[in-house]
């Protein structure tokens, strides 16, 4: 019985070292293979992931150096690509946001959570790295503040913002980064008080003042 209960632990001792020796490994060309886990000078696990000569393979799991309890980063790595789904959190495990990455630089759609980690703060899309196309941002309430557009990395295009009740604040355009061409303002009511044309990032002399949506008089723009 002593012999089956020794060869037992023994076996399992085994597997255990034999695992251990696994960790941290690389191939013949130096390129890393199998389960690596780095660690923080304190000793606190850092990440945790798989390689297969050399790329990232599966699901890597990344942690704060005052926790491991919770990962605060997820990434998840597509077979036979270099795009990788990656979630980050906060150390107590809460979602802030989500998107992808190509190698480093993130593409498409990124979501973005208020503090419970489920309700939209905002979202935004990328492309090379840069932002490009729409982006929103929302309310608690879930009302959207602002509508954003990108190009190259640049405010192009029509913005807008809003209340938290949904009344429009501003509607004015954008070229490379700058105001350009026509623009308009509202008080919290939504009445327009003011309207006229941007070049450059500078007013033209055509702007337009309103006193309770009527058009105001120049002399008491004046006073």
């Amino acid at each position: 019985m002593k012999i089956n209960l020794i060869a037992f632990i023994l076996f399992f001792v085994g597997i255990s070292v034999s695992s251990q020796e696994k960790i941290n490994q690389v191939n013949e060309k130096g390129e890393r293979i199998g389960v690596w886990k780095k660690y923080y000078p304190n000793k606190r696990i850092r990440y945790v992931g798989q390689f297969q000569n050399g790329k990232e393979t599966g699901v890597f799991k990344y942690y704060s150096v005052k926790t491991s309890e919770h990962p605060i980063a997820i990434k998840t790595f597509e077979n036979n690509s270099n795009l990788a789904k990656v979630q980050f959190f906060t150390e107590e495990g809460i979602l802030k946001s989500e998107g992808q990455l190509d190698n480093k630089l993130r593409v498409g759609k990124w979501t973005y959570y208020q503090l419970d980690g489920k309700t939209l703060l905002s979202f935004e899309h990328y492309k090379n790295g840069v932002l490009e196309g729409e982006s929103k941002t929302f309310y608690p309430n879930n009302q959207v503040t602002e509508i954003l557009n990108y190009k190259n990395g640049k405010l192009n295009g029509n913005i807008k913002h809003y209340t938290k009740k949904g009344t429009i604040l501003d509607d004015v355009n954008y070229v490379d980064g700058v105001l350009h061409g026509f623009a308009k303002y509202y008080n919290e009511k939504g009445v327009v008080i003011y309207e006229g044309t941007y070049e450059n990032d500078e007013k033209l002399d055509d702007w337009n003042f309103y006193i309770d949506g009527e058009p105001a008089k120049k002399d008491k723009m004046r006073q």
